[in-house]
């Protein structure tokens, strides 16, 4: 084919998309059917009180979003045929902490294989530039990076969840040992939780100050820590959380309880610092057997083996 004509279709098709943008920009911008009825009608809500009134934004990212969104979510429908796992994802993203179901969370995936996909896409036309890479397996690197763009997003969520619960761990006794100062103050269970969330800050404080939420809207105690037993994903967390709904419905006394599990988080810790420690003896032992011990023998050994050469003809 000739320069001429593969211009032509790079030029035809650049504007039939800048044509299909322009349509759908038209289209946000047209206002909504509410508004335009609104002024002939009495006793209708004014805009911005009703969501469903609100004027359409005409933004590129909200041009964007509708004209890729289906497609997106196309994907993701694969992508979650494909790696399926939704119970894990949706429990994962309890545990990061994450306001997002898991279908946001494959056109997540989605959109970081493309980044992927677009990156080998560039190295890929950067060494064809120069004949060194060949069709097929430019497309096969660039299915590769796509496959390591989804994968990535999820090894990401699964760090992101473990290093919220290594924060919760970190910040349990101190938390545990204020509400158990509060309550042995006087405090009810409600008004030292109020007092911890409002006086620490943390993840464990967010979980606490969503429990303290579904309280204040009518929840039980027992049950609001009922809810957070089930829904975390650390042991120790679960255990207090159970620890204080038993205590609040059977009577017995919160304060003590606390502290016995605040006491149990701080030699569970301390346990955790001593078999992490033996573990990395062996790797703290590479650098001494590797490095420091043959430098110690050579110093031992050269003027030895120097004054031998000297003496022997």
């Amino acid at each position: 084919m000739s320069t001429a004509l593969w211009g032509a279709i790079l030029g035809a098709t650049t504007a039939i998309g800048l044509l299909m943008v322009a349509a759908r920009v038209a289209v946000i911008r047209r206002p909504q059917l509410g508004l335009r009825v609104m002024p002939y009608v009495r006793d209708l809500p004014q805009v911005g009180r009703t969501p469903t009134l609100r004027v359409a934004s005409s933004s590129p990212t909200v041009a964007a979003a509708g004209i890729f969104g289906p497609l997106l979510r196309s994907a993701a429908d694969v992508v979650e045929k494909v790696m399926g796992g939704a119970t894990s994802v949706r429990r994962r993203l309890q545990r990061a902490a994450i306001d997002k179901s898991v279908h946001e969370f494959r056109v997540e995936q989605v959109l970081w294989g493309l980044a992927g996909f677009g990156l080998v896409a560039a190295f890929s036309l950067l060494r064809a530039l120069s004949g060194s890479v060949g069709p097929i397996s430019a497309l096969l690197l660039c299915v590769v990076g796509f496959v390591f763009g989804v994968m990535a997003r999820d090894n990401r969520l699964s760090s992101q969840a473990t290093n919220r619960e290594r924060q919760i761990v970190a910040e349990f006794p101190t938390v545990a040992e204020l509400l158990a100062l509060a309550v042995a103050a006087g405090e009810s269970p409600v008004a030292a939780l109020d007092r911890v969330v409002r006086r620490s800050g943390g993840e464990l404080s967010a979980d606490l100050g969503r429990v303290l939420a579904e309280i204040r809207t009518g929840t039980p105690v027992a049950a609001g820590f009922d809810r957070l037993a089930a829904t975390t994903g650390l042991p120790l967390v679960a255990r207090f959380a159970t620890g204080i709904s038993v205590a609040i419905e059977r009577g017995t006394p919160l304060a003590d309880v606390l502290h016995a599990q605040a006491a149990d988080v701080r030699e569970a810790g301390r346990r955790n610092l001593i078999e992490t420690a033996a573990r990395k003896e062996v790797f703290m032992m590479a650098p001494v057997v590797f490095l420091v011990l043959p430098v110690t023998v050579l110093f031992a050994f050269f003027p030895g083996a120097i004054g031998l050469s000297l003496v022997v003809p």
